[in-house]
């Protein structure tokens, strides 16, 4: 297993790391916070922020890892750090040869795919990663690796944060003026925490709830209706003709069909109910406390509304599954298929319906 070598500036880059005074701290939640969220954007079970010291690599936090601190010798980020300006990305380790024979590939946990976004200091100098792991082979989309990069700068701003913390309790005379300076970058945190957080639930063209988010609701309703012994409803629908119509008209006219159906479902709802693109021309609304009943008949206001809406290219319509668990033994799996199932129904009985189903 051939080592990492050693970036040119080693030494003021473990100068520039023992002045943040990271090493060796205690979890923090803001850093606890950009692991979950690359967790959860990259969609793989393990998460890092690293700090790579003069012979080992030091884990500030960690999602599905239990070490605190591994030799920098198997570090994958010891790599990483040679190359500030881009994510290093290693689709399947067994068939790299710098980490083939790494313990950490052979053994637990296995790992065959690692991306690793540099943290750069402003002077330059990477002083580790915000990097993530899965067991099985893949590749980062372009949008996950942007996304890294993005909480890569966070933690170096947590770090740059942290000492400028530490140099105004030095300073500051006034207590007042310390605890107002305190305040700013902690609400300053917060909003960029929650905008992050935003942006990992939103699917980018419609502004409704992603499918990833869409399928925690549902768990959390799911358990909910079983506890409370109440009726939980879900929605599927699909745009009819969808890809001919991308095909005649482009997908710029497409895109703006996804719009106008999302904007829709989104006013259609009510309080509690919960609406999402599920996937392609899909999108789905869950109803709590809804009987079979009261589904059909939002069903079809939403179904009436996008058939009776002005539209500019050419009329459009959906087709409409909706299954109801009415309390008691099921999985929130069998919701979806019921109502996938449902919705196949509506669209081979000639689409532009709605059609009932029941649990798989």
């Amino acid at each position: 297993m051939p080592a990492a070598q050693l970036p040119a500036n080693e030494a003021q880059r473990l100068d520039v790391l023992s002045q943040y005074r990271i090493l060796d701290t205690l979890a923090e939640q803001a850093y606890d916070d950009i692991t979950l969220l690359a967790s959860h954007i990259c969609e793989v079970p393990i998460a890092l922020v690293s700090f790579v010291d003069k012979d080992r690599q030091f884990l500030k936090s960690k999602v599905g890892l239990d070490v605190s601190e591994t030799s920098r010798e198997v570090a994958f980020c010891a790599h990483a750090i040679l190359s500030p300006g881009e994510v290093l990305e290693v689709r399947d380790a067994t068939k790299d040869a710098r980490f083939a024979d790494n313990p950490f590939v052979m053994s637990e946990p296995r790992i065959r795919f690692y991306a690793g976004a540099p943290l750069v200091s402003p002077s330059g100098a990477a002083l580790g990663t915000v990097c993530v792991i899965d067991k099985k082979p893949r590749e980062l989309t372009q949008p996950q690796s942007v996304a890294l990069q993005a909480l890569s700068r966070q933690v170096v701003s947590q770090l740059e944060l942290r000492k400028a913390l530490e140099d105004l309790g030095k300073h500051m005379q006034e207590r007042a003026s310390y605890e107002q300076r305190l305040e700013a970058y902690q609400l300053r945190l917060e909003e960029i925490n929650a905008s992050l957080s935003i942006d990992s639930q939103t699917d980018k063209l419609t502004g409704l709830s992603n499918r990833r988010y869409f399928d925690e609701i549902l768990a959390e309703e799911h358990d909910r209706a079983c506890r409370r012994g109440k009726p939980l409803s879900l929605l599927m629908l699909d745009v009819d003709h969808f890809k001919s119509f991308n095909d005649t008209f482009g997908h710029s006219a497409g895109d703006q069909t996804l719009r106008v159906v999302a904007k829709i479902l989104a006013d259609s709802k009510r309080t509690n109910d919960h609406v999402a693109r599920y996937g392609g021309e899909e999108f789905v609304a869950l109803l709590p406390d809804t009987t079979e009943e009261g589904a059909v008949i939002l069903a079809e206001r939403i179904r009436k509304g996008i058939q009776n809406y002005n539209w500019q290219v050419r009329p459009v319509t959906v087709s409409v599954g909706v299954c109801t668990f009415p309390g008691g033994d099921s999985s929130p799996s069998q919701l979806i298929e019921g109502a996938d199932a449902a919705l196949y129904v509506s669209k081979e009985a000639g689409r532009n319906r709605v059609t009932l189903g029941s649990l798989v």
